[in-house]
């Protein structure tokens, strides 16, 4: 996410955190380079010209240009002018009037919409609320069938009437089937298009009319960059939107979408969707994508994200087997599979200040995602006495592993070794000497 303009803009950063004293001459060569690298990430021509405009005034002033840190100082007006164009704060669901509360989204075909249903129907239900699904695209029958099997899939219930009924006669019963079920939350996946036309925005707005919903969100691919920000101004000046979500962010190096919407269009950006499993969606935090802009990080998703993904019981056990050096193989593999549950390596490390741009220059074994299904394969091939015990690992096990994990004996070895050197440190740390950690799987 941002991959291109963070390098670019972490680059320009470091030049003027590096000097003691800057000039005027020095903040506008570095906001000239800050305007290509925007420029080259897609983003609205007004919106870069607005932002430095305003970056700069804030900068040339006695009160940063003479402070201890001047460069410092400027890298925080421009992430705090960056939370400014992104919407400022994080824009929530309404919430208000009668049960249940209506999200009625809306977009074009090929954004992603009827997975975003059931994304957003699913983060609901963490939420502590009950949604339920309406597959009111017809004209797409593989939308129907798609959202009915995600619905199972999420145990999460699906109202369809089929491709013979109409999309407004299917949201307004929908609407009586809610309440009969007491779902607390009703969310419409509309029909789409390929391109905007009158009769998709007047299905829409007769839709709109009829069940009155408290959202309307339009669901748009962020890898379109201003075609997403043109489609939105289209959809909200004939339709009326409430918000945004942006889909397929984890793959949008540029960021020209996510930096250009809300100031051209006014709306907020309630949702992004970061992969395509189903719990891949999260609230939009202005502040916090700032800091991901910036290569700062962001360790409040990331805490959010472990909190999720890892059972505190287990994690107390952990913690018990760790203090009496108890961790075995079992152990280990169980970490494995709550760390995949948090989402990919890579996208975990963009969210530890700092080291998205350290791992660029580690070795790529440091945070290869092959490696870590490896480990995983090797790990699921060994019988459960063999991970409670590795030391009974004979040469003959270790071929049988190897030839069932489809990987070599050489990485079985390695996988053990290293292990074994991590039992070594733990046996340390619980007899309180000073460890190093120089292990690397």
């Amino acid at each position: 996410m941002f991959e291109a303009l963070t390098e670019k803009l972490s680059k320009v950063f470091q030049g003027l955190t590096g000097k003691g004293k800057l000039s005027e001459k020095d903040v506008d060569e570095a906001l000239r380079q800050v305007r290509l690298a925007l420029l080259e990430a897609d983003v609205n021509f007004k919106v870069v010209k607005d932002f430095l405009a305003t970056v700069r005034e804030r900068s040339l002033v006695a009160a940063v240009l003479e402070s201890l840190s001047p460069g410092q100082q400027i890298v925080k007006i421009v992430n705090e002018e960056l939370v400014n164009i992104l919407g400022g704060s994080h824009a929530t669901l309404n919430y208000s009037g009668h049960t249940p509360h209506i999200a009625m989204l809306v977009g074009l075909q090929g954004s992603g919409k009827t997975t975003t249903a059931a994304k957003l129907a699913l983060y609901l239900r963490h939420s502590g609320q009950s949604p339920m699904l309406v597959a009111a695209d017809t004209r797409r029958p593989a939308a129907i069938e798609q959202l009915t099997v995600l619905g199972k899939q999420l145990n999460i219930p699906v109202y369809s009437e089929g491709v013979s009924s109409q999309p407004l006669a299917i949201c307004g019963n929908a609407v009586e089937a809610a309440r009969e079920r007491a779902a607390s939350w009703l969310i419409l996946d509309t029909g789409g298009r390929l391109h905007i036309d009158d009769e998709l925005m007047k299905e829409l707005a007769d839709i709109k009319a009829a069940v009155a919903p408290g959202e309307v969100l339009l669901v748009v691919d962020a890898m379109t960059g201003q075609d997403a920000v043109r489609a939105a101004g289209e959809f909200n000046a004939k339709v009326g939107l409430t918000g945004l979500i942006l889909t397929k962010m984890d793959g949008d190096a540029r960021g020209g979408a996510a930096l250009s919407i809300k100031s051209v269009t006014g709306l907020p950006i309630k949702f992004i969707g970061v992969g395509e499993k189903t719990d891949a969606l999260e609230p939009f935090h202005p502040e916090r994508m700032a800091s991901r802009v910036l290569g700062m990080g962001d360790m409040l998703t990331l805490i959010e994200k472990a909190e999720k993904a890892f059972d505190e019981k287990k994690a107390r056990e952990l913690e018990k087997k760790i203090k009496t050096a108890a961790f075995d193989l079992e152990d280990f593999l169980d970490q494995l599979k709550q760390l995949k549950k948090m989402g990919s390596l890579s996208s975990l490390v963009d969210m530890i200040p700092g080291f998205a741009s350290i791992s660029k220059r580690l070795p790529q074994a440091a945070v290869d995602e092959q490696q870590l299904k490896r480990v995983e394969a090797i790990v699921l091939s060994m019988t459960p006495g063999e991970r409670r015990e590795p030391a009974i690992i004979d040469g003959k096990r270790r071929r049988r592993i190897a030839q069932g994990s489809g990987t070599t004996i050489q990485q079985v070895n390695q996988l053990l070794n290293q292990f074994q050197e991590m039992q070594k440190l733990m046996r340390q740390m619980a007899s309180g000497k000073k460890v190093n950690f120089p292990l690397r799987f």
